[in-house]
């Protein structure tokens, strides 16, 4: 299973489980589309697997290149996937990293004793979620009309673009590479208007184009001026500002 997800990443071990949630198409990632059954029960069941899972201190004092808590992240990644679906490949997208996720930091540090480590992973999960779940929110009330045109659907896009910046630095405090769930978080709100694809990410990359900094919070005429950028470049028309 490990295996199969893991098999298009050639990245540093700390990134990889980042890679795949910052690659997920909107479908896999929507919260709509992909119930998420969790009750009490769930909770314990999960706890207990990931429990068994933990590397103890053997298991570390016997591991010369110190990858045992990531390779524990590996599995763990795999096991909630093939339980929940894709989207929870998510579940370490840490803070640290330019993610949502408060509540890890890296296996070297989050990853302790066996029901510490076990019930801080399901938390994760659980944090991720509510991400996901409150991004989606903000794409149905953000998202222009269907028959709106032309300026109309500029205006639009540019108050999305520039509410879900400014959402993106706030759940990352602006942290390294924050800017990139910023670009993902973009292109999954335009793809789920409607968009292609490959349209989106080429109007996404050339909107922000290198402007956004690590631990770096855009100022507002920087955000204001990528959203108008890349709502122009989406429908070639402006707006105006006074609405």
């Amino acid at each position: 299973m490990i295996g199969r997800l893991f098999r298009h990443v050639r990245l540093r071990r700390h990134t990889t489980t980042i890679q795949l949630a910052r690659d997920l198409p909107w479908p896999a990632a929507d919260p709509h589309r992909n119930v998420f059954d969790w009750d009490e029960g769930e909770a314990a069941r999960l706890t207990a697997l990931i429990v068994l899972m933990v590397p103890s201190e053997a298991d570390h004092a016997a591991d010369p290149d110190r990858m045992t808590g990531w390779r524990f992240t590996d599995r763990v990644t795999a096991l909630l996937v093939s339980r929940y679906g894709r989207w929870a490949c998510g579940w370490d997208y840490s803070n640290h990293f330019g993610g949502p996720v408060e509540t890890w930091c890296c296996p070297s540090d989050s990853v302790g004793e066996a029901e510490e480590t076990a019930e801080r992973v399901v938390a994760c999960l659980l944090e991720w979620r509510d991400w996901l779940e409150d991004i989606a929110e903000r794409f149905k009330q953000l998202a222009p009309h269907p028959d709106a045109n032309a300026e109309d659907r500029s205006w639009h896009l540019e108050r999305a673009v520039t509410r879900l910046v400014n959402a993106v630095v706030n759940s990352t405090h602006a942290e390294g590479g924050w800017y990139r769930l910023c670009e993902t978080t973009l292109t999954w709100f335009l793809t789920s208007t409607g968009l292609e694809p490959d349209e989106v990410r080429k109007a996404v990359d050339a909107a922000i184009g290198g402007r956004f900094k690590s631990h770096v919070a855009p100022a507002t005429t920087l955000v204001d001026t990528v959203g108008e950028d890349l709502a122009i470049g989406l429908t070639g028309r402006g707006f105006y500002r006074e609405r």
